[in-house]
């Protein structure tokens, strides 16, 4: 069965041994492998949207909002420390923005290995 769901890049989020660039090829791999793995649709909610992802967490709720009976199953993300700084910041956003979703999931531990 085919889910439809969302994941962000987080674009200013930097592994410890990774640069910036390293840190988002990480993060557009491990999560477009997972999405692939899963069977899982990205899903655009804007047409004027350049990238299948988002990057700015913010941007994704406006969108969402905006969209009356939408259903998703899952919003896909790297690590909770690449969306951390907006968990933290903005708490009633977060709870928000995760209800909009069957689940969240976090892929980090399933490619912990990953070779740039």
């Amino acid at each position: 069965m085919e889910m439809k769901g969302i994941y962000i890049i987080n674009e200013l989020w930097q592994a410890e041994s990774l640069t910036k660039e390293q840190s988002m090829e990480v993060q557009k791999h491990a999560l477009q492998t997972y999405l692939n793995e899963h069977q899982i649709t990205a899903i655009k909610l804007n047409p004027l949207q350049l990238n299948d992802y988002y990057t700015i967490p913010h941007a994704l709720l406006y969108d969402l909002k905006q969209q009356s009976e939408i259903s998703l199953d899952c919003l896909v993300l790297f690590s909770e420390s690449a969306i951390a700084d907006f968990i933290y910041s903005y708490p009633a956003r977060w709870i928000l923005l995760k209800s909009f979703f069957d689940k969240v999931v976090f892929v980090e531990q399933h490619y912990k290995d990953i070779a740039i």
